[in-house]
């Protein structure tokens, strides 16, 4: 099988051009390549298939071979493929996702994609939309984990998130209080959990565990809920462009008249054939 290693800030899958050819046990390839010493290596694998409602559809797959709703650095990389590969000709494409069709506008260098803006759509913090076993969303709600209190505000981004404001992203054992947070029982779908030292009014440092995948080098719907929650919670400016530093690189999120809109990069970093069976 062919396929192309991608990464958006530094939050790397492995991509199939599934377009005339199906994968059949995806959840397994996930597991088995995902692996960074015996496999490719990467944060997951994900499907690019044909779509009846869109110019192409993405399936995710987290490295513990979970299916995942949505990924904003890896629909960027999707539309950098269609477009790099001519599989799209056109700088504006629409991906259909488990969270609803997204469009992703093209930033052309030299030919080639070099970063992409995705309308991510609305934010919700309505527990159903999450969800969350809360009867009101929660803002700045205190929940307990290995015998601390922190402060969650939810908000879900297609796939579910709560964001926690802190002193300093760099000092947390994410591999200590990480599972302890995504199976947190509030979440019943278990839940993304970002971390965010908020520095000025335009700037944000995070830290993100993943549900399913552990802590990643970048989140982009994790970028967007931090944005989102910080807005909320009144520490950064409304419809200005924020910048969020992950590990892997920055992003750079709008939230206008409740959308949420992200640019970032999107970069292959090598291609290659495997031989694979199920």
């Amino acid at each position: 099988m062919k396929f192309t290693k991608m990464h958006g800030c530094g939050n790397d899958y492995i991509y199939f051009n599934c377009m005339e050819n199906e994968i059949k046990n995806p959840n397994k390839l996930a597991i088995d390549l995902s692996e960074r010493h015996k496999g490719i290596g990467g944060d997951g694998i994900v499907l690019i298939c044909k779509s009846n409602v869109a110019d192409a559809k993405m399936r995710m797959f987290n490295i513990d071979g979970s299916e995942g709703k949505m990924c904003g650095n890896a629909i960027r990389c999707v539309s950098k493929y269609l477009y790099d590969n001519n599989i799209v000709n056109k700088d504006s494409i629409k991906i259909e996702t488990l969270s609803g069709i997204k469009t992703c506008n093209l930033i052309i260098k030299n030919g080639f994609v070099d970063s992409v803006v995705v309308d991510m759509g609305n934010p919700s913090i309505i527990p159903s939309d999450l969800p969350i076993l809360l009867d009101k969303p929660a803002i700045n709600y205190d929940i307990e984990v290995n015998g601390n209190i922190y402060k969650i505000t939810a908000v879900s981004m297609g796939n579910p998130h709560q964001v926690i404001f802190v002193d300093d992203v760099s000092k947390l054992d994410l591999n200590l209080v990480g599972p302890a947070f995504e199976n947190y029982y509030l979440f019943p779908e278990k839940v993304n959990t970002e971390f965010i030292k908020v520095i000025d009014n335009k700037t944000l440092d995070m830290r993100v565990w993943e549900r399913g995948s552990g802590e990643t080098l970048a989140c982009g719907t994790g970028a967007c809920a931090a944005v989102v929650a910080a807005t909320i919670n009144g520490y950064i400016l409304q419809n200005e462009e924020i910048t969020v530093r992950l590990i892997g690189g920055d992003l750079y999120i709008k939230y206008i008249d409740n959308h949420v809109y992200m640019r970032g990069e999107a970069v292959v970093v090598f291609e290659g054939d495997i031989d694979y069976e199920d």
